[in-house]
């Protein structure tokens, strides 16, 4: 299998915040089927599955140069560059992995995974369930796919990366969630990864992120149109129940600054004939900042899938590394044999530096080469998807004088 990214199909240049040329380019869907079993940390088991995934760049002669890229909450392998027959469809961290941008596809060979449960091209719960009975009405799996982990997840990369013939990755790079996956791979794999990127992330969800994920799980499973987790056969879909879990989620996203920048208190355009521009409802949309929640609610339940949502909210919850160690994190990091770069950022209050710093004390302690990059920016959590050039510099540099030495 020749291991080539999606380069040389074409070229174009983008405009975006920060850049005035950014070079993107066609990427091509992969998928790999598994015809054995994977056995999950619940003890089920996913008779055979597939994986969807991107690949970008060369991988060298000697297979050195692989980097994967973990994916957060609602992205998937579509990491980079766009699609031919979709060119607006540009992957989710275009502006840090491509040609001369800060994980620069002329040097690495960088992979992109969806990971399982999830509803973009690998196995998940909108998938046909082979152990259904052939006279039931239920054919996907639905509310009976398996709960996952992170741990799984690492699993299932290892044997992508196994058949692509990948003995050690250069580097796993992944924000949010994906930098708990790359925290993961040191801890399972330790002799596979030479570099961990660890990004807006932290060792396990505190107790308010863990409510805001169940806040939102009861949105989607109360909504009548859920079925229990079995909707797809009665043609319906939670829409209210996911409208209203990705509203919460971009709340916490958001910093207070940035949302009292953006929207403060700004009412609608011509919300009221009334000389104090309200109209007195409590069922219209009055405010800006309600609006923009309700737009990005609307949009989110036309493409994800809410048995997804709640795979991977707990998948959330259950990342607890430490737990075997009785919450010891020094103790934990003593298998990682990665040098580790972290970047936080100081208006992220979902994950916030406190939390980073809890792994570079760890690995500190266990006398591992770590940097640490603590990042000014307004935006909260959403800045490690962001423009900020102390932190794309910063990643580039980390990249050129370590990853790629």
């Amino acid at each position: 299998m020749p291991l080539n990214g999606a380069l040389q199909p074409g070229f174009r240049f983008l405009t975006a915040p920060g850049f005035v040329f950014a070079m993107s380019f066609v990427a091509i869907p992969q998928t790999m089927h598994f015809a054995g079993p994977l056995t999950l940390q619940s003890g089920a088991t996913l008779r055979d599955f597939t994986l969807a995934y991107e690949t970008y760049g060369t991988l060298n002669a000697d297979r050195s140069n692989a980097v994967l890229i973990c994916h957060a909450l609602n992205a998937s392998h579509h990491v980079a560059g766009y699609y031919a027959d979709e060119p607006d469809n540009i992957g989710w961290w275009d502006n840090m992995i491509g040609p001369g941008k800060p994980v620069d596809t002329n040097r690495f060979f960088v992979i992109g995974v969806n990971n399982l449960g999830s509803c973009f091209g690998s196995t998940g719960p909108r998938d046909l369930n082979p152990d259904a009975d052939p006279i039931s009405p239920r054919q996907r799996y639905g509310a009976d796919f398996p709960v996952v982990t992170v741990e799984d997840w690492v699993n299932a990369q290892a044997l992508l990366l196994d058949a692509l013939g990948i003995d050690q990755l250069a580097a796993v790079m992944g924000g949010s969630l994906g930098g708990m996956q790359t925290l993961s791979w040191t801890l399972q794999y330790p002799q596979r990864v030479r570099h961990a990127i660890v990004i807006a992330s932290a060792p396990n969800l505190s107790a308010e992120n863990i409510a805001f994920n169940e806040v939102a799980r009861r949105a989607i499973v109360t909504d009548p149109d859920f079925h229990n987790g079995h909707f797809y056969e009665h043609g319906v879909v939670p829409a209210r129940g996911l409208r209203i879990a990705r509203m919460i989620g971009h709340i916490t996203y958001l910093s207070d600054d940035v949302m009292n920048s953006k929207f403060g208190r700004e009412l609608r355009d011509a919300v009221s004939t009334n000389l104090s521009g309200y109209k007195y409802s409590t069922q219209d949309v009055e405010f800006q900042i309600e609006s923009y929640l309700r737009y990005q609610g609307d949009k989110f339940s036309t493409y994800f899938d809410a048995n997804t949502y709640l795979l991977i909210t707990r998948a959330l919850d259950y990342f607890d590394p430490a737990r075997q160690f009785d919450g010891d994190l020094s103790r934990t990091l003593a298998r990682a044999q990665a040098d580790f770069l972290l970047v936080s950022f100081t208006t992220d209050w979902r994950f916030s530096p406190a939390r980073s710093r809890e792994i570079v004390k760890g690995l500190l302690d266990n006398r591992r080469r770590v940097s640490y990059l603590e990042i000014e920016a307004p935006h909260g959590h959403d800045a490690f998807l962001l423009d900020n050039p102390q932190y794309l510099e910063g990643v580039r540099t980390y990249f050129e004088r370590r990853v790629a030495a």
